[in-house]
């Protein structure tokens, strides 16, 4: 199928139109069309059904696109725009079902899978971290020609997210990487979760994650090995295993991002995740996602500005794997 032209592919520039104008797309890219799919979509999830304590993240989606018309096309840090080399656009939202979550799940799969058969990458947009379960879901196949067999996972979080249940639900966000283990979804042995920290229910909460084989690096732990060598282990383990990076916005301190349901003292900063990101560089990136930024709880558009230059990040990351 034939991708967009170049000219299709970049954003429009904030020296031809004012920022703050026109559609609120992500970084005002155009809308994408399944007609003539592009590389890579930003696909909205506006969900947070599976949030247990303080919601708010349905509204991120919108929330980050507005702050992404601040962003411009070139990272100096790679050296390259990732719109020179891939076709990217805004797919908007999946059709969620804000008072049935299971309804929710399954359209959210759906437009993942639509995507991914068109042979489109997603990078989505939260929406609270349940989202990623169908996301998964979405990229995955036991038939190799029409999806992928278990993805390997780079988590960046707070929180393991291997709970068993919470007020009996056995689907929300705290339980997702738990559920994508036993949906054989996952790689479990090359799952690797950075940032861990706060405190628990229990001693054993992060059990099911050690004893199904997950790489498990703290936050001081991270701290320790420094972005640069814990990414080249990363790399290392997973090699050329097709790759799913979620990032928790609560994996980052809360002083830099306040706006999210669950903060956790003593966080990663941004200039580390910056350079982890950036360190993976080779992972062969096949889908993505950031969640569990809550606006309301946003101060200044700081969380949501944080977010949308993880995304572009996230865009330069996986315009590097065409050219590994």
């Amino acid at each position: 199928m034939t991708k967009q032209t170049n000219a299709a592919r970049g954003p429009t520039s904030g020296d031809v139109s004012p920022k703050y104008s026109g559609l609120p797309t992500f970084m005002r890219l155009p809308l994408a069309n399944l007609a003539n799919p592009p590389d890579v979509v930003l696909l909205g999830v506006p969900f947070d059904g599976g949030s247990s304590v303080r919601p708010g993240s349905r509204f991120a989606p919108r929330a980050i696109r507005d702050a992404s018309t601040m962003l411009r096309p070139y990272n100096p840090a790679y050296e390259f725009s990732p719109f020179e080399r891939l076709a990217i656009a805004d797919a908007e939202d999946a059709p969620v079902n804000p008072l049935d979550l299971q309804a929710s799940l399954a359209a959210i799969e759906r437009t993942a899978r639509v995507w991914h058969e068109a042979r489109a990458r997603v990078l989505a947009i939260g929406g609270d971290h349940l989202v990623t379960l169908p996301l998964l879901r979405g990229l995955h196949s036991a038939e190799p020609q029409h999806g992928h067999a278990q993805l390997a996972v780079i988590h960046i979080d707070a929180h393991s997210d291997t709970e068993d249940e919470f007020f009996g639900s056995r689907y929300n966000h705290g339980t997702v990487f738990r559920r994508a283990v036993e949906e054989a979804l996952i790689a479990p042995e090359l799952v690797h979760q950075i940032g861990l920290r706060g405190s628990t229910y229990s001693a054993g909460e992060l059990d099911f994650a050690q004893a199904a084989g997950f790489s498990l690096y703290t936050c001081e732990a991270a701290d320790a090995l420094g972005p640069e060598l814990l990414a080249s282990r990363i790399r290392s383990r997973i090699g050329r295993t097709p790759a799913y990076l979620s990032f928790d916005i609560d994996g980052i301190d809360p002083v830099f991002a306040p706006g999210t349901g669950t903060p956790e003292i003593a966080g990663l900063d941004v200039k580390y995740c910056l350079r982890l990101l950036r360190s993976l560089r080779g992972l062969n990136i096949v889908g993505a996602d950031l969640v569990e930024v809550s606006p309301p709880y946003d101060l200044g558009q700081q969380t949501a500005n944080v977010a949308a230059h993880l995304l572009f990040e996230i865009l330069c990351l996986m315009a590097a794997v065409e050219h590994a």
